[in-house]
């Protein structure tokens, strides 16, 4: 049974929310998955924060119409699931790794707010550190020099410290 112009429309409505909150989509043919995989699939994709919808490609295309995801459009041929994701690197993470798994979930492409991405270019992206592992990273280099002077600090009373208790120890 078809969605009437109402159902469509909210349709259309919820997609374009979705949108406007993903720093990412990406975009994979399902065609065989069973519906354990799916079912992996999408327990995959709730841990990472990206939501998966599979949903007609007019009413996406649609959705998509006049947003910086609108190069993505003319990919949409075929049974496709969407990931749509806040973090821009969850989506393709998630999509690319089960795809490694499961040969049947051939990832298509993706977008970035004006910029479409082929294949190679959503694996690329799948093999970027996320924003967490990068704050975590940029934290580590700021904290290191002030680590080392307080280290450098501490030093020298330890070094009293040992010098004493070699003085003792040779007496």
């Amino acid at each position: 049974m078809g969605l009437n112009r109402q159902d469509k429309a909210a349709v259309i409505e919820e997609v374009s929310n979705i949108v406007a909150g993903s720093a990412s989509i990406v975009i994979a043919e399902y065609r065989g998955l069973s519906v354990e995989a799916v079912t992996e699939l999408r327990a995959n994709a709730r841990k990472e924060g990206v939501q998966l919808r599979v949903l007609k490609n007019t009413l996406v295309r649609r959705a998509v119409a006049g947003t910086p995801f609108e190069g993505l459009s003319d990919k949409f041929v075929g049974p496709l699931v969407y990931g749509f994701s806040a973090d821009p690197v969850a989506a393709a993470k998630v999509l690319v790794s089960f795809a490694k798994k499961n040969n049947k979930l051939v990832v298509k492409g993706g977008a970035m707010p004006d910029n479409v991405l082929d294949v190679a270019g959503v694996e690329q992206l799948a093999t970027m550190p996320s924003r967490e592992e990068l704050l975590a990273k940029l934290m580590a280099t700021m904290n290191e020099p002030i680590a080392k002077f307080v280290r450098t600090l501490n030093e020298v009373p330890a070094r009293l410290a040992r010098t004493l208790a070699a003085v003792r120890d040779a007496k």
